[in-house]
């Protein structure tokens, strides 16, 4: 009997334990530590020269560059020279059939020869009738019709004399020569064609002489002068060559509303060609402005970015700021908006950071 009294007071304990373990009834979890800052290499924005500057299309032309075009017409007989061949000045590069011209000229010297002839019989003629005259033996019409006679034959073979040399000059325009040392370009005509004074034969460059034409738009026309610092630029935006601005049209191009402006190249830029488009960039001016090292620099949706280490508690956090680039200049953007001078940009981590993270800056 005391057992059934005493069974109804054990239940109330053993539904509270239940209870008690369904409540989760445990101790407090312990508290996380704070994350640990990542160490960050940082650069504070400075102050730099930058210059002001304007990129333009230009043309490499070549001051000795010469299209070679025939003065006499006839076939051609020889090719001395194919394209891409360097070549001497004087060298023949072809020949135009000289046949013709040969004949003429041998026909020339003939009558050239009779010419003189008859001039060297008149001149004795002159000097015997000259004699004869002044011991009384012919009269002095006489004398006068010999000398007459002479000075025709005389001025006769000299005008003669003449026609056969530019016979022979002409001769010399049979062969094509080349002007200077260059190198011949594309050769469109072949063995046996006609060719007139019309007609293309070849080119022949020399780069040593070469020049930048850069059109400037009119409204920077006021701004151009002589010295102003160029760099020639490859289509990656290295720079192939430095040099200055040596000349200044005093015309506008009327097509192309522009100022022509001309850099000299110096002849140590051998990749450069005739003909060959490249950028230049002029720089107008140059003057101290923030910059940040490009690693500094992240590019997120076309919207250039950095992270600035900013000072929170005892400690520095990432802070992401956008900011206005212009181009760059060495390692370094110079900066148009966004930044201060002195602020510390993060230059190593870039892609492990988000906003707010903590950093330890090391530099």
């Amino acid at each position: 009997m005391p057992l059934i009294l005493n069974t109804p007071r054990v239940l109330p304990v053993l539904v509270c334990a239940a209870a008690c373990l369904v409540a989760g009834c445990k101790s407090a979890p312990p508290a996380q530590p704070p994350p640990q800052a990542m160490p960050v290499k940082v650069a504070p924005v400075s102050l730099s020269p930058v210059p002001n500057s304007d990129t333009y299309v230009a043309t490499i032309k070549s001051r000795r560059s010469s299209t070679m075009q025939p003065q006499v017409d006839g076939n051609l007989v020889k090719i001395f020279v194919k394209s891409g061949d360097a070549v001497k000045a004087g060298q023949v590069l072809m020949r135009i059939d000289p046949l013709k011209q040969m004949a003429s000229v041998q026909s020339q010297q003939g009558t050239q020869a009779q010419k003189k002839a008859l001039y060297d019989y008149n001149k004795i003629e002159v000097d015997r009738q000259r004699k004869l005259f002044e011991a009384g033996v012919v009269s002095r019409d006489t004398y006068d019709q010999a000398n007459q006679a002479y000075e025709n034959s005389k001025a006769d073979f000299e005008s003669n004399q003449a026609l056969t040399d530019t016979q022979k000059q002409q001769l010399a325009y049979y062969d094509i020569r080349a002007p200077f040392n260059g190198v011949v370009g594309d050769i469109p005509v072949h063995l046996g064609d006609y060719v007139s004074p019309t007609t293309l034969l070849t080119t022949v460059d020399e780069n040593a002489d070469l020049e930048a034409y850069i059109y400037i738009p009119t409204e920077r026309a006021g701004s151009i002068r002589n010295g102003l610092p160029v760099e020639i630029l490859d289509t990656a935006g290295n720079v192939l060559v430095k040099t200055k601005v040596d000349f200044i049209s005093p015309q506008v191009d009327n097509g192309l509303q522009s100022v022509l402006a001309k850099a000299s190249v110096p002849r140590t830029a051998d990749i450069l060609r005739n003909q060959q488009l490249v950028k230049a960039r002029i720089t107008w001016s140059t003057a101290p402005a923030p910059t940040v090292p490009v690693l500094a620099v992240s590019l997120v949706g076309g919207q250039t970015f950095v992270y600035v280490a900013t000072p929170k508690g005892d400690g520095y956090v990432a802070h992401q700021v956008p900011v206005t680039v212009g181009e760059t200049v060495g390692n370094t953007y110079p900066v148009l908006g966004g930044l201060k001078t002195g602020e510390k940009v993060i230059t190593s981590g870039l892609q492990f950071l988000q906003e707010g993270a903590p950093v330890k800056p090391l530099g």
